[in-house]
């Protein structure tokens, strides 16, 4: 099972998710575990291969899928007897909070997407491209750190960019490979995603500075019901660092305000 930390306010508060993104840790909510856990049961997770959830074994050979490592999130819902909860994720997390959202819609009240990855244009799919040339030449974490400086390029982003390089660094090589095959999969669940609305209230955090991202979750707000925008200024992609205090007080605000989880039914209706 993943590593996991739970920080519980009360039986009856709600329980938020934070799932991080690819080369991180649970570490990467480190400026939001004090003002969420005011309000909220807080769940965190270390994916597979990450933090300290590595050296799990693997329970197949054949290559990691996003529908397996959403299965592990889940198997620690399962186990915490946690029926119904919000979800935050930031990056790569955010496609993983989607896939929940898909596997076990009626146990999501709602979800926030820091610098989701909706759509990858010209220049995102030149860099899983080159990723995927070079991946067993050059050292992995010379990739990681030109993925870093190419998606958080400013001064201002520098604390993000050397905490993404930092806890990637822990991450090792064999596993880096196993989750950059990933990249193979995220064209065509990307598309699925886009058409298919969930309905489930889903609030998009993303960095006024986010070049890469931020312009296929403007498109995707617009056709989807009951998502939303916010964007936060002086940001990059992953907003939740470069501006902790925003991105904190618009998530908390908008999960209160979606407290009571839609049903599946509902959902349905809504989306339909």
């Amino acid at each position: 099972m993943l590593h996991y930390r739970t920080y519980e306010l009360s039986e009856t508060a709600p329980w938020v998710v934070f799932v991080h993104g690819a080369g991180g840790s649970s570490s990467i909510w480190f400026l939001q575990i004090k003002e969420f856990k005011k309000h909220f049961n807080v769940l965190m997770v270390d994916l597979r291969g990450h933090g300290k959830s590595k050296g799990l074994p693997l329970s197949h050979k054949r290559p990691y899928s996003f529908e397996d490592i959403t299965l592990d999130i889940i198997e620690v819902l399962d186990h915490l007897n946690i029926q119904k909860a919000h979800f935050i994720g930031v990056s790569l997390g955010t496609i993983l909070i989607r896939q929940i959202s898909e596997l076990i819609p009626d146990r999501v009240c709602s979800m926030v997407m820091g610098g989701a990855i909706i759509r990858l244009n010209v220049r995102a799919r030149f860099l899983v491209g080159l990723g995927n040339a070079f991946k067993r030449f050059v050292p992995y974490m010379w990739l990681y750190g030109f993925f870093a400086w190419i998606i958080m390029p400013k001064a201002r982003h520098k604390k993000s960019r050397l905490l993404f390089v930092s806890e990637a660094k822990k991450v090792a090589q064999k596993e880096f490979m196993r989750w950059f095959k990933l990249t193979y999969e995220l064209n065509p669940l990307l598309k699925y995603f886009e058409e298919k609305d969930t309905g489930i209230p889903t609030l998009y955090l993303t960095g006024q500075e986010d070049y890469m991202f931020l312009p296929a979750v403007e498109y995707i707000v617009q056709r989807h019901t009951n998502s939303f925008l916010e964007v936060i200024l002086d940001s990059g992609h992953v907003c939740n660092v470069d501006q902790p205090k925003d991105f904190n007080a618009r998530a908390i605000s908008f999960m209160q305000r979606n407290s009571i989880c839609p049903s599946t039914n509902m959902m349905q209706t809504m989306a339909g």
